[in-house]
């Protein structure tokens, strides 16, 4: 049987560390653009304890998405071995594009896939390079392309890259802030006839709400008084997002193992977006829960979030690639272990993939 198997991964993690403390001088205001009468010292621990983060990553100024993602993607074609004239498809997730430095400006053309696709050297025109925008799912939802690529018969190898640099992108009057970092990650994917209880992806599943939940995730001006309107930044109505996912996400974990014919108590780990800590923790209760289990397996979920923050798009591959490389004290992957992958953000989208290590 032919499946789509991951071959390679790598991820750039950024040398900046900005730690908690560093937000604690920070003058925070509401969205009404009144100061927090609480002091910033207070904010900052409330929302350790409630996300889990204590620091997180910042690329260096020289750097942006597509050169942190081009070094990521570099990082997974040599883990794999292709040779990269024969990817057939460059898949990069991301939401900002290149945002430079101390402005305001977001370039998005040339596509990030093609300035990664020229770094890296390929000649080849029939590997196509192309962005996906999906919010912090896309990289997930770069593997199920990939997948149905192969199916068709239009590719046998894809390169994945979700990458983002959310550090320039935020308003720091804002405590949001505190939630978003840099960071990259990458995997190469090949379509290949593992046998029957091989390796490989075995189900999937993805939602789109876009109703009322279209704006839980948008860009705004700054909270701060004495903002430019002109700017915007990513905001998010932490509370609408937290209820949402709670609600959807379990479900379509549940449905993707369900039609991957997946016992849940053969699952071995998953792999979830890193977006707040107390909310993957309920997610994973609630989905054990929906199959009338209340004792959830250890060492079930690694996480990143309390020393990398939330980088949209790369947390899951950079998650990924640190335990596949044991490189996270605790959680290792053995082959023929079954995994979930899965993801949440902005569009409102949802997505999980199931896979045989």
């Amino acid at each position: 049987m032919f499946r789509t198997i991951i071959t390679g991964t790598g991820s750039y993690i950024p040398p900046v560390i900005h730690s908690n403390k560093e937000f604690s001088r920070q003058q925070f205001y509401a969205e009404n653009k009144e100061p927090l009468t609480v002091p910033p010292e207070t904010i900052v621990e409330k929302f350790r304890q409630i996300t889990g983060i204590e620091e997180r990553r910042y690329t260096t100024d020289d750097l942006n998405a597509s050169d942190i993602g081009g070094l990521a993607a570099r990082y997974a074609i040599e883990d794999s071995g292709i040779d990269p004239e024969t990817i057939d498809q460059l898949i990069v997730a991301h939401n900002f594009g290149n945002v430079y430095k101390n402005t305001i400006q977001t370039d998005a053309v040339p596509s990030l896939a093609s300035h990664i696709k020229h770094s890296l050297g390929i000649r080849n025109p029939n590997c196509i390079a192309y962005d996906i925008l999906f919010g912090c799912p896309g990289w997930i939802q770069g593997m199920i392309q990939s997948d149905a690529f192969f199916k068709a018969g239009v590719a046998k190898n894809a390169l994945v890259i979700g990458t983002e640099t959310l550090s320039r992108v935020i308003d720091m009057h804002d405590r949001d802030s505190m939630i978003f970092s840099d960071g990259a990650g990458a995997a190469v994917l090949t379509y290949e006839d593992t046998g029957i209880a091989g390796a490989g992806l075995l189900g999937l599943a993805v939602q789109t709400h876009a109703l009322e939940e279209v704006e839980y995730i948008n860009m705004g001006s700054s909270y701060s008084p004495e903002s430019d309107e002109h700017i915007r930044y990513i905001k998010m109505k932490g509370r609408k997002v937290y209820e949402y996912a709670m609600k959807y996400v379990p479900a379509a974990m549940k449905a993707c193992l369900d039609k991957s014919g997946i016992p849940i108590r053969d699952l071995k780990k998953v792999f979830i977006h890193q977006a707040n800590e107390k909310m993957d923790e309920g997610i994973i209760k609630r989905l054990y829960q929906l199959y009338d289990i209340n004792n959830i397996p250890e060492n079930i979920m690694p996480m990143s979030i309390h020393w990398l923050g939330n980088s949209s798009v790369a947390t899951v591959p950079t998650l990924f690639d640190l335990v596949r490389k044991n490189k996270i004290e605790g959680h290792h992957l053995h082959p023929g272990d079954v995994i979930l992958f899965a993801s949440v953000g902005a569009g409102m989208n949802i997505n999980a993939v199931s896979y045989r290590y």
